[in-house]
Formats: C-alpha cells, sequence, structure tokens
C-alpha cells in the first residue's frame, strides 16, 4: 500500500482512517480539476465556440465513464447530483407518483439518516405507511424480515447497500425478488457500497458520492430506470432542464431530454471531470478491494476487542469498525486522536436510531479504511489508544 499511499498527498502527514466520511484525492484526480479550470472552463450545452464544445465533451464523457463503472448501458439514466443524500431525495420526489395512499414504504433501522428521512416525509406527504424494520441485536439488516414487510401495498423499498455503522454488505438479491413479486420499486443507497464492492444491478435506482470514492465533494449521481426517470417531475426548475419555455395563455414547458431534465442550471463541471478521474483509478482496484478492507477491520476488530472494546455489527462486514466503551467518551478519545495526526469519527454517524436501538446513547468513535490504508496505520492507531486508555 506504500506505492499507493504515494499517489495522495495529504497521507504523508497524516494517518487517515475517517474513509466512511469521505475519500482522499490521488494526484490524478487533483490535477485534472486543475487542469479543466485552466483550459477548458466553460459552461456548458449552450455555447458554441471550442471552449464550450469541449466543456460540455467532458461533461458528457464524465457521465459516460460513471455509467461503465456502475455496469449500465444508457449513460443517460445517469443523473448527477451533489451528493447520495440528494440523490436519495430526488428519487423521492421522482417516486411520488408511484405512492397512494393507504399503500407503503420499507426501510430498515440501520439506515444513514439521509436513506430514512426523505422516505418518512413522502410517507407522510402522501398518507401512507412507513414500515422501519428492525435490526438484528447486532445492528445488521435481518434480510429476511424486510422481505417480510414487503407485499402487495408496498410501493417502494429502500435499502442501504452497506453500513456506515456496522459495516455490513446487505443480500438484496432476496428483497430483489420480493419486489419483483410485488411490483414494488427497490431503491439502493450505494454511498458505502458502491466504492468498495463491484455494483450488480438488481434494483431500480441506486444513490452514491464521488467524494467517498476518491472523487471531489459536492458530487454524486443517482441512477434510475429510464422508465421511472421519464415518469416523474424535475426537482429543480430553470435553466437547462427544459426543451422549450412558451408564454401564449399562461407558461407552457417541455422538458429536456435524460438527464438533463433533472440537471437544472449549470452544473458542476469540474466535479464531473474530477469524478471521472476518480472512477478511473478507482476501476484499476476495484475488485481486490473489499477483502483487503474486509481483513484490516477484521484485525482492528479482534484487538479493540482485547482491549475492553465493543465492536458494533458481526464479522460480515466491509471496512468499516465502530466501537465504544462505557467508561471512554468517544469524542474525547477521536480528539485526542487527532492530535496525533490520526482521523477516525466520533458521534453517531447519522444513524442515531440505530445507535440508541443498541444502547449506544454517547455514540461511538469509527474507523473506516480504504485502498490506501494498510497494517501499518492499524498499529499506529492502536498504539495510540493503548497510550491514552
Amino acid at each position: 500500500m506504500e506505492v499507493l499511499k504515494e499517489d495522495f498527498p495529504l497521507l504523508r502527514e497524516w494517518v487517515y482512517l475517517d474513509n466512511a466520511a469521505t475519500t482522499q484525492k490521488p494526484s490524478s484526480v487533483i490535477n485534472a480539476i486543475k487542469e479543466y479550470y485552466e483550459r477548458w472552463n466553460a459552461n456548458v450545452h449552450r455555447g458554441v465556440y471550442p471552449l464550450a464544445e469541449r466543456s460540455t465533451e467532458l461533461y458528457e464523457e464524465a457521465h459516460k465513464a460513471v455509467a461503465d463503472f456502475l455496469g449500465v448501458k444508457q449513460w443517460r439514466e445517469v443523473v448527477f447530483v451533489r451528493n447520495a443524500t440528494e440523490g436519495l431525495n430526488l428519487a423521492a420526489h421522482i417516486l411520488r407518483t408511484f405512492v397512494k395512499k393507504g399503500s407503503n414504504i420499507v426501510v430498515s433501522l440501520s439506515e444513514h439518516h439521509s436513506n430514512l428521512l426523505p422516505w418518512w416525509r413522502l410517507a407522510k406527504d402522501m398518507k401512507a405507511e412507513l414500515r422501519v424494520v428492525d435490526v438484528r441485536e447486532d445492528g445488521t439488516i435481518p434480510e429476511d424480515k424486510v422481505v417480510k414487510h414487503i407485499n402487495d401495498n408496498t410501493a417502494v423499498v429502500s435499502i442501504q447497500g452497506a453500513s456506515n455503522v456496522t459495516g455490513y454488505i446487505t443480500d438484496i438479491s432476496p428483497i430483489r425478488e420480493k419486489c419483483e413479486e410485488t411490483g414494488s420499486i427497490l431503491v439502493v443507497d450505494g454511498a458505502q457500497s458502491v466504492p468498495h464492492i463491484r455494483t450488480k444491478i438488481m434494483f431500480d435506482a441506486i444513490a452514491f458520492s464521488a467524494h467517498k470514492m476518491l472523487g471531489p465533494m459536492g458530487m454524486g449521481a443517482l441512477w434510475m430506470r429510464e422508465e421511472l426517470l421519464e415518469a416523474g417531475e424535475p426537482f429543480l426548475l430553470g435553466g437547462d432542464m427544459i426543451r422549450e419555455v412558451h408564454y401564449r395563455d399562461g407558461i407552457e414547458v417541455e422538458w429536456n431530454e435524460l438527464p438533463w431534465k433533472y440537471e437544472a442550471g449549470t452544473p458542476n463541471v469540474a466535479g464531473a471531470v474530477g469524478f471521472m478521474e476518480a472512477v478511473k483509478y478507482l476501476e484499476k482496484h476495484i475488485d481486490w478491494l473489499f477483502e483487503h478492507e474486509r481483513s484490516l477491520a477484521l484485525k482492528l476488530k479482534e484487538e479493540l476487542e482485547d482491549m475492553g472494546f465493543h465492536v458494533i455489527g458481526n464479522e460480515r462486514r466491509g471496512g468499516v469498525v465502530a466501537f465504544w466503551r462505557e467508561d471512554i467518551d468517544p469524542h474525547l478519545l477521536a480528539l485526542k486522536l487527532g492530535r496525533r495526526k490520526i482521523c477516525v469519527r466520533s458521534g453517531f454517524h447519522c444513524a442515531q436510531p440505530l445507535h440508541e436501538r443498541l444502547g449506544v446513547y454517547r455514540g461511538s468513535v469509527r474507523a473506516s479504511f480504504y485502498l490506501y490504508n494498510d497494517e501499518s496505520d492499524i498499529e499506529k492507531l492502536l498504539d495510540a489508544i493503548k497510550e491514552m486508555v
């Protein structure tokens, strides 16, 4: 991993273990964004001069690169958003037409707030039932219970691909089968899965963030099946998301084609260029990445448990380890680690209902791994914790 660390300028000084929150950026991504602003900066889709044409080409190439990384054929099904949170909110908005009074929406108690609150509000607005599936005693999602909550009145099921607390990888297959049987729409929160494991399209929509997979902040994507995107209404209205606007007896609007229908206003072209470079870099490593992260997580889990810490979740996990001990304040521990230039997270990790369900009322400390981390990072973390404890 030392070779990979050289690609990330910030890692020359820091032990970075907060990858579930955001990842570091390789020099290639930083340079691609810099080159765009120095050579091609212009608005897209309207200008006929060379700069605008090249900027438009790069922006559309970025959609194609992300689609290729996901393994989907239609790049116009990829809508660029600011992050997974916006993507999930957009998905909930688009699917309003499929949620009726008396229908239900299924989520789990393990969900990130970003995949809980948009569906709570949609159910509230449409007078539908929000079904929240309880977790196992270790905090992981029981897929069989999710399946039992789905019936012919289920309009939408939204589930995490992987947890940012337990690291648990959800088995989507049985949920997909039940959704096909009932005609329910399946949405996946891919914020913690797309950056770490090869995505298999067995759902109707997935949202994820560029900044959790080596790309820039303020950039993400929602992939959704074309027929759903066509049926939905735009979330934001303004420039570029319309084909024509007329004023005769009133305002008459014709929406633009996909994906521009959902991308109102001047887009983050530099972010898209950085996103494209990030998926190119990640493509070289994605097939070995999960097992590498898992081995680090299991090693850390074992060492922490030997020190009297509780680790949330079980053995089936990716590179996320959330831990706590009754006599240690998680925020104070994270603060002191930070002063040693070791970066971890503390708190509820935007999953407060899950922590409360497990009786962890002060939050947990979370270490999360990525492709540039190795056992030396674990050793530095453990040595610091032992010294402080």
